[in-house]
């Protein structure tokens, strides 16, 4: 059995693309091989999410190393179930932080709801940043673009127990609401309209 992919003509199917009046773009990682670049990176979307335990310092002065560190524990193990119950990857710890990467918006935003219930009646809350759009993947694990940074920024400027997301509220789970819509000032951008403030319910 011949398990070669056929051979491709750029030029003949490209042609072939122009003449179909409903032909559809390309999606980012469905191109054949000989059209993925060469260089070890690649624009892809993706959905950023960037948590932090709030807190978690006044905590660590209160109660000393010890409990600070099973405080982190529980953080990060919590974290990565969530994460994997929801398809989405975590990239990076940040401290008494994450760094999260999903493909879809909303699983991403429902992890972060997740998280934010999970810690609701805890001494430390949670507060998370979301943001979605088209990144620059370098070397297959390190992401680079403005949605990362606006993620992390979104992080920074939520209260403790609150969700800042860029995003539309079409489609959002039934159980996450977005109680209003905010302008956020975010250091190093300026005004950002229309972020979502969203509540897991009860």
């Amino acid at each position: 059995m011949n398990n070669e992919l056929p051979k491709f003509n750029p030029t003949t199917a490209h042609s072939s693309a122009a003449r179909s009046a409903t032909a559809l773009p390309p999606r980012i990682g469905t191109e054949h091989p000989s059209l993925l670049p060469r260089n070890g990176h690649l624009l892809v979307e993706r959905t950023f999410i960037f948590s932090d335990l709030s807190g978690f310092t006044a905590f660590t002065k209160r109660n000393g190393p010890h409990a600070a560190a099973a405080m982190l524990a529980e953080f990060r193990h919590i974290t990565r179930e969530i994460a994997a119950s929801r398809g989405v990857r975590v990239a990076k710890w940040l401290g008494d932080g994450a760094m999260l990467v999903g493909v879809e918006p909303m699983p991403a935003i429902a992890l972060g709801a997740h998280l934010v219930a999970h810690y609701r009646e805890s001494e430390v809350e949670v507060r998370v940043g979301i943001a979605s759009g088209t990144v620059l993947l370098f070397e297959g694990d390190d992401y680079i673009g403005e949605p990362v940074n606006l993620a992390a920024k979104l992080c920074a400027a939520a209260k403790p127990g609150e969700i800042l997301a860029d995003c539309t509220s079409d489609g959002l789970p039934d159980w996450v609401h977005a109680s209003d819509q905010v302008t956020v000032h975010v250091r190093g951008v300026g005004q950002v309209e229309g972020i979502l403030r969203l509540v897991p319910a009860a």
